[in-house]
């Protein structure tokens, strides 16, 4: 009997659920024959594999190789289904080894990565038997590498091994050692703030307007509790990002607060000392989106007296964050829940 046909092939893998390659091999082995195909698959625990590749993956781990003069790094999240199998050995080893094959050929997709080569193998195979022999289905699912020549590039991944990040940023040759370091620990700002853009720049212009109604909403919530317990009320913002604030509306902003402190009998001689008081707290108050949003205004975990952007300024002057990624474990992945009473009664009734 003929071995692989392109009919025979699609027959297998509609039966089996294996990959196209692993049914090719088995039918050439079988000559063809599709009952000893999926024996082969069984026995190679491929058919297995592919059965389970079907299973929700939102556990795992986010794993990280940075080289050895910080000038290049890539971060992968490789996902488990569960918590246990991600503290598992072999697990470890398996993305650790997919993420140096990663940073090796340059791929940037889960796609682009099933065709490439792993230890002389296909890697689509390479991973099924993975799955066979660590009991669950394991998906690729992001990954990202940063190469700079201007600057450097370092990481940080939290100790559970859920949240990464990765960061590049151009800088002097004499500020690559002070820029590593640096850039590692603004990674642990980013790992617990979760700041979604470099800078108020990046914030899409709608996104801004939209959270700009949204956060005035919420104030004016919170104010009318605050008001039934007799308690002091928000400042209602007019805006909530630097992006909105030209020096125009700035302006008309301090004209207005002038105004009010020459109502209230103020001295002209000692306005000005207080405007720049009054006007850095309204730009705080007009400028709440951007600290929960934006990375370089945020303030400082490691000292919070500093925005990131001034530790940044204050460690070395040509420092410039150019690049930043972050990945959380399963963040936007939909877990099945499941019904362990509904499942059992489903079996006791067959």
């Amino acid at each position: 009997m003929a071995g692989a046909t392109p009919k025979l092939i699609k027959e297998l893998r509609a039966k089996s659920g294996a990959g196209m390659l692993d049914c090719k091999k088995a039918l050439n082995e079988c000559d063809g024959d599709i009952d000893k195909s999926m024996a082969y698959l069984r026995e190679s625990g491929l058919a297995k594999a592919a059965k389970k590749a079907g299973n929700v993956a939102a556990e795992g781990l986010i794993s990280m190789k940075i080289n050895d003069d910080f000038t290049k790094a890539t971060m992968a999240e490789i996902n488990a289904q569960t918590d246990f199998v991600a503290k598992n050995d072999n697990f470890i080893a398996l993305t650790k080894e997919i993420t140096e094959h990663i940073d090796t050929t340059g791929v940037s997709t889960t796609e682009e990565l099933l065709t490439t080569t792993i230890n002389g193998t296909n890697f689509e195979e390479y991973l099924n038997n993975n799955i066979a022999t660590i009991g669950e289905n394991i998906v690729a699912r992001r990954m990202i590498t940063v190469a700079t020549d201007k600057g450097v590039v370092n990481g940080y991944v939290h100790a559970n091994k859920r949240v990464g990040v990765l960061l590049a940023a151009t800088c002097d040759e004499s500020a690559k050692e002070k820029a590593v370091a640096l850039l590692k620990n603004i990674g642990m700002h980013a790992a617990a703030m979760k700041p979604t853009v470099i800078s108020y720049t990046d914030l899409d212009p709608a996104f801004v307007e939209s959270e700009n109604k949204a956060i005035i909403a919420d104030i004016e919530k919170e104010n009318e509790e605050l008001r039934r317990l007799g308690k002091h009320e928000k400042n209602i913002p007019e805006y909530v990002s630097m992006s909105q604030l030209s020096d125009e509306v700035i302006e008309a902003a301090k004209e207005k607060m002038r105004a009010e402190l020459l109502a209230e009998g103020k001295p002209e001689k000692i306005i000005d000392n207080i405007l720049k008081g009054k006007i850095a707290r309204w730009i705080e108050d007009n400028t709440q989106l951007d600290s929960t949003h934006a990375l370089l205004t945020q303030k400082y975990v490691l000292d919070d007296k500093k925005t990131v952007a001034q530790a940044i300024a204050d460690t070395d002057s040509s420092i410039t964050l150019v690049e930043y990624v972050r990945f959380e474990l399963g963040d936007g992945i939909e877990k099945k829940e499941e019904d362990f009473a509904a499942e059992v009664a489903a079996q006791m009734a067959k």
